[in-house]
């Protein structure tokens, strides 16, 4: 009957018998003369009757609305018989029959199986109860009972309805965290590959619209290759790693250390033209994903040397410290204004700055017209 019903519900019932009938005990035991046997039968019932309410508020078996329920009729016609020679346990009994029993009411009334018990109990329960009153005190009664079983009815329908409405709004948002969520994968999926492509295919298209100037043939012609797998790969819906081309290996899982990559970098930028006076001494740790960010980010800060300095050297500066690595890029060159970047331009914007943001990190670039550009980046451990 109430195996699906909510714990809330269960709580509920549990509270509402709980306190109902300990103030039935209460009545009874300030009631005056109530002969012993009816007080030697009524402890033990008033027990089981706490027993199966705190059992229902713990568990969803319907054994212990059966035996909180018995446990209160029998109770009930317990004070009923001995009501008339005793009226002061009248309130006893209206409190046992009307809140004590009349709290399962709020955990019944969600099943057809429930409602039918419930209706059962109640009309027991008011037989029992009025059985032994006089026509005042069955007025009195009735009114309590029809109340008290209203309210308990109404409290489980609010709870229950509650608890619907509250769980749908949990699915709405759901549905609009995993839309957003969604929309930023896609977002973030889109910024990496123009980034890629900025990083690759668009500076060997540059390097072609200018001849290839300064460049060594060979390693142009080997840019290309790499540029067109790159390009066959994303055509084909595959996920180039680490997401670069170039000297940047396309598809080995083994990531060579920061160091070697870096002299990778400087002969690739040498073949280019532009000579790189790497500072920094032993080797460089990073995860995986900020290790690629990181490399990507110092190869573009170059090749906006190479491209925009008009210089033909720069210094990289590697420095660590238990909280991260720093790299400083470093040319003399012409230098620019930072506040007059086209913000259309993927470079430093994307290429740079985002992408270390992205991991994590934080990039600085500090430049003026004919006082050269100074870029540093910095990434977590």
């Amino acid at each position: 009957m109430i195996r699906r019903q909510e714990p809330l519900l269960r709580t509920a019932a549990w509270v509402e018998g709980w306190v109902f009938t300990l103030s039935s005990l209460v009545c009874l035991a300030i009631a005056g003369t109530v002969p012993g046997y009816a007080i030697a039968i009524a402890l033990p019932l008033y027990a089981v009757m706490l027993l199966g309410y705190l059992m229902v508020g713990r568990s969803s078996a319907t054994l212990w609305v059966v035996v909180s329920t018995v446990a209160g009729l029998a109770l009930s016609g317990l004070l009923g018989s001995v009501v008339t020679e005793h009226p002061g346990i009248l309130s006893a009994l209206l409190l046992v029959s009307g809140g004590g029993i009349g709290a399962m009411a709020i955990v019944l009334q969600g099943s057809l199986s429930g409602r039918v018990y419930l209706t059962a109990v109640f009309l027991v329960n008011l037989a029992i109860a009025l059985s032994s009153m006089t026509s005042d005190e069955a007025v009195q009664a009735l009114t309590i009972f029809i109340v008290s079983w209203s309210v308990n009815t109404l409290v489980g329908i609010w709870i229950t309805d509650s608890v619907r409405r509250a769980r749908d709004r949990i699915a709405r948002l759901g549905a609009v965290h995993r839309a957003e969520r969604w929309a930023s994968e896609l977002e973030a999926e889109r910024r990496r590959s123009a980034r890629l492509l900025h990083d690759t295919v668009l500076a060997t298209l540059t390097l072609l619209a200018h001849s290839g100037r300064g460049v060594d043939p060979d390693a142009l012609r080997v840019q290309a290759s790499d540029d067109a797998v790159l390009l066959r790969q994303l055509r084909q819906g595959e996920t180039p790693a680490p997401r670069s081309s170039g000297t940047y290996n396309l598809r080995t899982d083994q990531a060579p250390p920061v160091t070697q990559s870096i002299k990778a970098l400087q002969q690739r930028f040498k073949r280019r033209g532009l000579t790189v006076h790497w500072h920094g001494d032993g080797d460089v740790t990073l995860p995986p994903v900020v290790r690629s960010a990181f490399l990507l980010s110092l190869g573009e800060c170059l090749e906006n040397v190479r491209r925009h300095a008009q210089v033909d050297e720069a210094d990289v500066t590697i420095t660590q410290d238990a909280g991260g690595v720093r790299a400083m890029v470093t040319d003399s060159g012409v230098g620019f204004e930072t506040d007059g970047v086209d913000s259309a331009r993927l470079g430093l914007a994307e290429s740079v700055v985002a992408r270390i943001r992205d991991v994590g990190g934080n990039a600085r670039i500090f430049s003026a017209p004919g006082a050269g550009t100074t870029v540093v980046l910095e990434v977590p451990r």
